[in-house]
C-alpha cells in the first residue's frame, strides 16, 4: 500500500485551527437566564501553583485531534487525552465526525495515526485507537461525582496555542443545552474555552478528568460566557460502550431546517431550508426552501407540524422528537405544501450514512 500524503494533509490541518466550524464558536446565550462574568484566557506563567503543577502532570496525556476526510478535503483540529496506556484517545464527536484520518500530536513531539473505534453521537464523544508503540501517558476518568463550585483545569487548543491550561470554576451539574442537537446533562463551567479546545478534558483538583469539551455559551461581542463539558466516569454506561468499541449513531431523515423561519408568527412549524442528497427525506420528496438567482430566498420550503401525529412547533421539537425513534424505525411527519396538509413515512438512518449532512 502506498503512503498517505501526509504533508498535504498536515498543512490542510493546519489551516483548519482557523475555519473549523466548531460547536463552541455557534452557541449564544439562551433567553431568560442569567450568565456568569465573561472570562479570559489563562497563561501558565499566570496559574497558582498547585493549578501549574496538575497542569504540568497532566498535559503529557493530552493531544492534538486532527481530522481529515480526503474527499472533501475537508479538515478540522481538536484537543483529546489516552485514557488507556494502549492508546485509546477519548474526544468530542464532533470533532472527528466527519473526517476518515485521523491522527494525533503529543507533547513530546510524536505525531501518529489513528482510526476512529467508538462513538456516541448524542453523548458528543468519540474514541480513537493510536496506531503507534506504547505505554502511552494516561490521564485516569473520575472515580467520584463533581463538586460545584471547585476549582477546574481544561487543556486545549484554542487561539493558536498547543495544548495549553485554561482554568475555571465548576457552576453546576446536569446543565440542559436547551437544543436537541447538543449533549445534555452536561458540566457548566466558567473555563474560558474555545474552538479548538473540543474533545479536551476538565480536569478536578485530584488530577482526574471529570469532563469531555463539547461546547459553550457566548455573548453577542462572541466572548465566552460559559463552557460546557460532557460528564465521564471511570466504570459509567457511557465510557464502557466506548471501550466495548460500541457505534452510537443519531437518527435522521435527512434535513436541514431554516432556523429563522421555523416557528415565526404564521409559520406553524419546522420550515425544512434543504434536502440532503441521497437522504430518506430526498426521496420521500419533501422539498427545501428556493432561492434566486442571486441566492436570496424565493420561496419557502415545506413545513414539518408533527412527527408521529406529536405537535412540532419548531425544528428543535423536531429533531427531539425524531432522537426518541431509533436508526430503522419508520416516522410519519406531517407537513404543510402549499399551504396543504400532507403525510410522508421515512425510515430513519445514522447520521453518518449520509455524507451530504453537515455540523
Amino acid at each position: 500500500m502506498r503512503p498517505l500524503p501526509w504533508l498535504p494533509v498536515l498543512l490542510l490541518l493546519a489551516l483548519a485551527a482557523y475555519f473549523l466550524p466548531e460547536r463552541l464558536s455557534v452557541f449564544p446565550p439562551l433567553g431568560g437566564e442569567p450568565s456568569p462574568p465573561a472570562v479570559s484566557r489563562t497563561l501558565p506563567s499566570a496559574l497558582p501553583e498547585d493549578t501549574r503543577e496538575l497542569f504540568e502532570r497532566s498535559r503529557p496525556a493530552v493531544v492534538q485531534v486532527g481530522s481529515l476526510d480526503p474527499g472533501t478535503r475537508e479538515a478540522g483540529l481538536g484537543t483529546g487525552f489516552f485514557i488507556s496506556e494502549t492508546g485509546q484517545v477519548l474526544t468530542a464527536y464532533h470533532v472527528v465526525a466527519n473526517g476518515r484520518l485521523f491522527q494525533i500530536r503529543t507533547v513530546s513531539g510524536r505525531t501518529l495515526r489513528a482510526r476512529l473505534t467508538a462513538y456516541d453521537a448524542g453523548a458528543d464523544v468519540a474514541l480513537l485507537q493510536v496506531q503507534g508503540r506504547g505505554p502511552f501517558p494516561v490521564l485516569k476518568l473520575a472515580t467520584r461525582p463533581p463538586r460545584v463550585g471547585e476549582t477546574v483545569l481544561a487543556i486545549g487548543n484554542s487561539g493558536g496555542d498547543f495544548l495549553q491550561p485554561r482554568r475555571g470554576r465548576l457552576l453546576r451539574l446536569g446543565a440542559e443545552a436547551g437544543r436537541a442537537d447538543f449533549p445534555q446533562g452536561t458540566l457548566e463551567m466558567t473555563a474560558p474555552l474555545a474552538p479548538g479546545d473540543s474533545g479536551g478534558p476538565i480536569i478536578d483538583g485530584n488530577g482526574q478528568a471529570i469532563g469531555v469539551v463539547s461546547y459553550v455559551r457566548v455573548d453577542e461581542s462572541g466572548q465566552t460566557r460559559a463552557s460546557y463539558a460532557v460528564p465521564v466516569t471511570e466504570g459509567n454506561d457511557l465510557i464502557a460502550a466506548l471501550r466495548a468499541g460500541e457505534q452510537r449513531d443519531v437518527p435522521v431523515v435527512g434535513l436541514i431546517f431554516d432556523v429563522q423561519h421555523s416557528g415565526a408568527p404564521g409559520l406553524p412549524g419546522a420550515v425544512i431550508q434543504r434536502v440532503a442528497r441521497g437522504s430518506p427525506a430526498a426521496a420521500a420528496g419533501l422539498r427545501g426552501s428556493e432561492l434566486d438567482g442571486n441566492g436570496n430566498l424565493a420561496g419557502l420550503g415545506d413545513i414539518i407540524t408533527t412527527v408521529d401525529g406529536q405537535r412540532t412547533r419548531n425544528a428543535d421539537e423536531v429533531i427531539t422528537a425524531i432522537r426518541r425513534a431509533d436508526v430503522g424505525d419508520t416516522v410519519t411527519l406531517g407537513f404543510i405544501r402549499d399551504g396543504e396538509e400532507q403525510e410522508t413515512s421515512i425510515t430513519l438512518v445514522a447520521k453518518r450514512s449520509v455524507p451530504d449532512l453537515r455540523e
